[in-house]
């Protein structure tokens, strides 16, 4: 493929998932300053923070780790569960925390994402996969409050992530959601994988709710494997241990369709590479990161310039 014009609103970045990163601390995990080291050395400028407690939390650390490998912060990322009432304020006083690390590293955007109804490391259905109508209600209404209390308060914009395993997965669930949250506050960081994943049209999400989408986590699935979840009911932790995140341009959908729809928006982006791959070898990310950082620079998509704070 031939190098392709770099698209003006869009950015390029990656996260620590792409490393194999899903909890706070796991011994299956590579250390954060390796991460980090690898980061740079695969050519990225932007990162997410991923999951709470990984990266260093405290502002000053975390600013000069990322700071001293040309590194930048694009975003922070939480979990919650919305639906449930009783959780509301334990879950926004942590959210408040990772809040307002975000906005201390220059981030502008939080990546929120329901809590699962599966364990991530049995597999285990810890609730119904189902949220009844006054837990609908709750979710979206919540997702207003929250949102519009991190924008009046930490700048930061809520984008709440369909996620594989919870309530916000299928096509249907995502449209809910948009419809049932106000649009000032509560938006959407489209995963294209996880759209894949629940059988959801990104082309047409991107369409038709464009104006809500605030943030991207660019990422394939393996369309075979996308079968057996469906066919044998299987977890996505399961899912990812069969190998379901590919490598782009392996799997679905197509980055470059992606990137090209992407670029219609009237709205600057982040555009953050994605690759579940908990548990992995420390070896293996990295050379990933930079085979997939070309290729997505082949479809037009730069980590050079940021993009602004819109939502």
């Amino acid at each position: 493929m031939t190098t392709a014009s770099l698209i003006g609103n869009l950015c390029l970045g990656s996260a620590p998932d792409s490393w194999g990163i899903w909890f706070p601390q796991d011994e299956h995990q590579t250390p954060y300053a390796r991460f980090l080291d690898e980061l740079a050395e695969a050519g990225y400028k932007w990162l997410e923070i991923g999951p709470y407690g990984y990266l260093p939390t405290d502002p000053k650390v975390l600013a000069e780790e990322v700071g001293k490998r040309g590194l930048q912060v694009s975003g922070g990322t939480t979990f919650g569960a919305l639906h449930r009432p009783g959780e509301w304020a334990e879950m926004l006083a942590h959210t408040r925390k990772i809040a307002e690390l975000t906005a201390a590293a220059g981030a502008h955007h939080l990546v929120f994402i329901p809590t699962m109804y599966r364990d991530e490391k049995t597999g285990a259905l810890t609730e119904s996969p189902e949220l009844t109508a006054p837990q609908w209600a709750s979710f979206g209404s919540r997702a207003s409050e929250l949102g519009k209390i991190l924008l009046d308060e930490y700048d930061v914009r809520l984008c709440l992530h369909p996620h594989a395993d919870s309530h916000i997965q299928t096509q249907a669930e995502i449209e809910r959601y948009l419809n049932e949250s106000d649009s000032r506050y509560a938006n959407l960081c489209l995963d294209t994988g996880h759209v894949a994943y629940g059988r959801g049209d990104n082309i047409d999400l991107i369409r038709r709710y464009g104006e809500r989408i605030g943030y991207v986590h660019i990422k394939q699935m393996d369309p075979a494997i996308l079968d057996q979840v469906h066919a044998e009911n299987l977890s996505f932790g399961e899912a990812v241990k069969r190998g379901v995140c590919v490598e782009p341009p392996a799997g679905v959908p197509n980055p470059a369709e992606i990137v090209t729809e992407l670029s219609t928006l009237d709205a600057r982006l982040f555009v953050i590479v994605e690759q579940d791959l908990y548990p992995c070898a420390p070896e293996v990310p990295l050379p990933i990161a930079v085979r997939t950082r070309e290729y997505l620079g082949s479809c037009g998509l730069s980590g050079t310039t940021r993009p602004g704070a819109s939502a």
